[in-house]
């Protein structure tokens, strides 16, 4: 794999923790767009598409860098701090 992405030890084997959708807009009863992992703990939030960005705003609170598609059939990574996107 030839990512330039620095944060690859931040990805783990990690268990959905939401895995019915975004964790903080099942909470507030709101609708999302698509949906996000984080690969350091299982966050499940919403895309930048979505209402809430819940995904990014786990970011920011935690600093955990790298997020996957929650989607099916999508198999794309990102980091939030290199801005690189791979699959």
């Amino acid at each position: 794999m030839s990512v330039a992405c620095k944060h690859l030890d931040h990805i783990h084997d990690v268990k959905p923790k939401t895995p019915q959708g975004c964790e903080e807009c099942l909470k507030i009863g709101s609708d999302w767009v698509h949906l996000r992992e984080c690969l350091e703990c299982g966050h499940i939030g919403c895309c930048d598409d979505s209402p809430n960005t819940h995904a990014t705003k786990h970011f920011h609170a935690t600093k955990h860098p790298v997020i996957t598609s929650f989607q099916p059939g999508e198999n794309w990574k990102w980091c939030y701090v290199d801005e690189l996107m791979w699959e």
